[in-house]
């Protein structure tokens, strides 16, 4: 389930299934490349925080719906520090709003994609994701590999398994993706590294960073 506030950023109506939302999200994977996964940092920092964030599964919601009774009758947060006037009237209005119907059993692999790894709300990027790189020219998005670039990359490895430090035949060489093309990554040299088969394998999808 996602939250109506996540559907109006990614432009959709609120009343849109999240089957429509879903598809259309799948069909950005392939474009998006978060800076983060280049850049080893996020530039948009406590920023991500004013993006609306998923929605917590029904469990979650139910332990914190526990936690916030505990807190009424106490009068304390587990911390020890007293609740104030303004938290107690917040925590009271939500307890007798609380529907665990409101809060889906699981969230979705497509929809945690979209999330801030330290933040947790929705990446900006989710919202504008295009093949675009931090140069004016567009990504190399095909899964093929030109030659001289296939070269370059093994010349500057060294033929050597960048995961096992094995050195390869030629036969046994294979060119891995960092970060992976279904996650926006490029076929540009930067972006890949030489792999044995066994070791790209077992990379699979994953972000390397």
């Amino acid at each position: 389930m996602l939250d109506p506030k996540i559907k109006t950023l990614l432009g959709f109506k609120p009343e849109d299934s999240d089957a429509v939302v879903a598809e259309w999200w799948k069909k950005r994977t392939s474009k998006i490349c978060r800076p983060c996964w280049e850049l080893k940092y996020c530039p948009y920092g406590p920023l991500v925080e004013e993006f609306p964030a998923i929605t917590i599964t029904r469990h979650e919601a139910l332990e914190n719906y526990e936690e916030a009774i505990r807190c009424l009758e106490d009068g304390v947060f587990c911390t020890g520090e007293k609740i104030n006037k303004k938290t107690r009237e917040f925590f009271k209005k939500w307890v007798e709003e609380f529907d665990p119907d409101d809060y889906p059993e699981t969230i979705s692999k497509d929809a945690r994609e979209m999330e801030c790894k330290v933040y947790g709300h929705i990446c900006p990027v989710a919202s504008v994701a295009e093949p675009f790189s931090e140069t004016s020219e567009r990504r190399r998005t095909g899964r093929s590999i030109p030659n001289p670039i296939f070269l370059r990359v093994v010349r500057r490895d060294n033929s050597t398994c960048q995961v096992c430090g094995r050195h390869l035949r030629d036969e046994e060489i294979e060119l891995d993706h960092k970060i992976p093309l279904s996650k926006g990554g490029s076929s540009e040299e930067a972006n890949l590294r030489v792999t044995c088969i066994k070791c790209n394998r077992q990379k699979s999808d994953r972000v390397k960073i």
